[in-house]
């Protein structure tokens, strides 16, 4: 049998008890903190209306938040359409249209753009493009 050193055992464990806590420090202190998606009220508390399109300028979004609709749903709607449609107010067939006036969606990373489809609503200013991070 071979003699061992005094403390030798002990000692290996020791070492790799602390590379294990420096380990698990380093990738505590180097993942991202997960931070909570926050939820907008779009058009503050006027909500969804005429001359909306400039409530977005100067806000920043991130993938996670939520955008809140609220409006008459007797005369207004929210769709969501893509960058021509947004230019143009004229929504494609097929758009994802929103009417209970209550309404809520998650944005995912890129530019959004929604729209009021009301016969003039869009062109009076009721469409916002928000880009999420």
């Amino acid at each position: 049998m071979m003699a061992q050193g005094r403390g030798s055992a002990s000692c290996g464990a020791l070492a790799a008890a602390a590379l294990l806590v420096i380990g698990l420090l380093v990738m505590a202190t180097s993942a991202p903190l997960a931070e909570a998606a926050a939820s907008y009220m779009v058009g503050d508390y006027g909500g969804w209306k005429f001359n909306v399109d400039r409530w977005a300028k100067g806000r920043t979004f991130r993938a996670g938040d939520q955008l809140v609709f609220n409006y008459n749903r007797a005369v207004h709607d929210v769709a969501a359409v893509n960058a021509a449609a947004y230019r143009s107010c004229v929504v494609p067939r097929g758009a994802r249209v929103l009417r209970s006036g209550r309404d809520k969606v998650r944005l995912g990373r890129g530019t959004h753009y929604f729209v009021c489809t009301v016969r003039g609503h869009c062109q009076a200013g009721m469409k916002i493009a928000v880009r999420a991070v």
